[in-house]
């Protein structure tokens, strides 16, 4: 077993960091870190937020976390937020977020840049999450940025998933057609104190009569002011409702193993894009590359041509 993952095992904090930031950076020691951690995975009950930008996520979550510590349980939080163009970084990061739980042992925040998918999670988020749940939390923690369709990449790695919106911003009609009406399993109102909140929800009741009207489990909606530590024990009865649901359907077991398959996909494809990627930039491809860029040659026939040597081995 890998010394790194000893340590997370027996609760070392910084070896934590260690393995996200292995994780980040495709270290070479990275594989090893999480084959030795998978058979300690699986316990951690994975919760999903996303949103368009300014609903309130960040402030909500942070409220989310105080209500879970009080209860005693402990939280991982993954942020994904906007990738710098300059450094490569999360713009946000973890320095401004949910500054008060910095100190508290109990809470571990790490903010991934999405590494230029805005609006996607970075490939690294669900391994980073993995990283928490080996180390023993309770409760994960998954924000995303919210912004663009490949947000719902967020289904890949949550076992339950809410979907927070704001009266009058027009929400309701960005996230049916985003599909996030698809695989919400429970909306947050947030900043309910504002006006158009009731409009909202009919709007939402609306959706969901067309989307969910025959689904085994209707996503409930729960009205919330984060600012004022409001509705925070609503939305987490709710998740615990969806939580006993998983298990009592057999739904949870599905989700999880199709995540898993998912993520086998998910590696094959990125290994052989890295390989192809290789090959292309090798001396020999130079002068084939330029006869495409001469049209002597098109595309298609040097692509079958480097996956027919890539399934041969050569």
């Amino acid at each position: 077993m890998h010394t790194l993952v000893k340590r997370i095992l027996a609760g070392d904090r910084r070896a934590v960091a260690r393995a996200i930031s292995y994780v980040e950076d495709n270290h070479p020691e990275k594989t090893q870190v999480l084959q030795d951690l998978f058979p300690h995975t699986g316990k951690a009950f994975l919760v999903g937020i996303t949103g368009s930008p300014g609903a309130g996520k960040s402030s909500f979550v942070d409220k989310l976390i105080g209500y879970l510590r009080r209860k005693s349980l402990t939280v991982g939080i993954v942020a994904v937020d906007p990738t710098s163009p300059f450094t490569g970084g999360a713009i946000l990061g973890d320095r401004i977020r949910m500054q008060d739980h910095f100190l508290d042992e109990g809470v571990f925040i790490r903010s991934m840049g999405t590494r230029g998918s805005l609006g996607g999670l970075a490939r690294a988020t669900k391994e980073a999450v993995r990283v928490l749940d080996a180390y023993g939390k309770d409760v994960i923690i998954i924000e995303t940025v919210g912004v663009g369709q490949s947000e719902l990449d967020i289904m890949n790695i949550a076992d339950s998933t809410a979907v927070v919106l704001n009266p009058g911003s027009g929400d309701t009609v960005q996230a049916f057609k985003a599909g996030i009406m698809e695989i919400a399993d429970l909306f947050i109102l947030n900043k309910a104190d504002l006006a158009g909140t009731e409009k909202l929800m009919r709007e939402v009741e609306q959706m969901l009569d067309l989307v969910k009207h025959d689904a085994p489990w209707r996503p409930p909606i729960v009205k919330t002011i984060s600012v004022q530590n409001k509705g925070i024990d609503e939305v987490w009865d709710a998740f615990l409702t969806h939580k006993s649901y998983l298990a009592e359907s057999g739904e949870r077991d599905k989700r999880r193993a199709s995540h898993l398959r998912e993520e086998v996909v998910e590696i094959v494809e990125y290994d052989v894009h890295r390989v192809i990627v290789s090959q292309l930039r090798d001396e020999a491809y130079a002068g084939v590359m330029e006869k495409v860029s001469r049209r002597e040659v098109d595309p298609y026939e040097i692509a079958g041509q480097l996956l027919q040597q890539l399934l041969k081995g050569k």
